[in-house]
């Protein structure tokens, strides 16, 4: 049996300006926007390519400061192209950072080990890492 991981909540503090920083800065995807009243909002996103979406919302979402997810990781498979695609885009990135040695031969130093790091306009903290290929 698999198990998929499908949806990961964001806490934020202002919607609208987190679904377009989401949207139009890093490009994801808006699958949905649905508003079910004025207390409840969902808007769910997913990165290009992604099996697995983020979402933002309130009233039906789990209670989180804004800010508080730290640690969410998304691969491509060039850096310095994503690096440049966030810079182009707005987006506060940091340098390309190299964190260990790779322990085999790959197509590209940086895979694996190669690694750039944003966070979103309420401090929820992201990293990129390069795979440009797997085994």
């Amino acid at each position: 049996m698999n198990w998929t991981l499908e949806v990961v909540v964001v806490p934020v503090s202002d919607l609208d300006r987190a679904k377009a920083f989401y949207a139009d800065q890093l490009g994801f995807t808006v699958d949905h926007d649905t508003v079910v009243n004025d207390d409840i909002r969902l808007v769910q996103l997913t990165p290009p390519g992604s099996g697995c979406s983020i979402m933002i919302g309130k009233g039906a979402v789990p209670q989180m400061p804004p800010g508080s997810l730290k640690g969410l990781q998304l691969v491509v498979p060039d850096l310095h192209k994503a690096r440049t695609q966030l810079l182009e885009r707005g987006v506060e990135v940091s340098e390309i950072q190299v964190m260990g040695e790779n322990p085999r031969p790959v197509p590209d130093p940086l895979d694996n080990v190669g690694f750039i790091h944003f966070a979103d306009p309420d401090g929820n903290a992201w990293a990129v890492q390069q795979i440009s290929s797997r085994a």
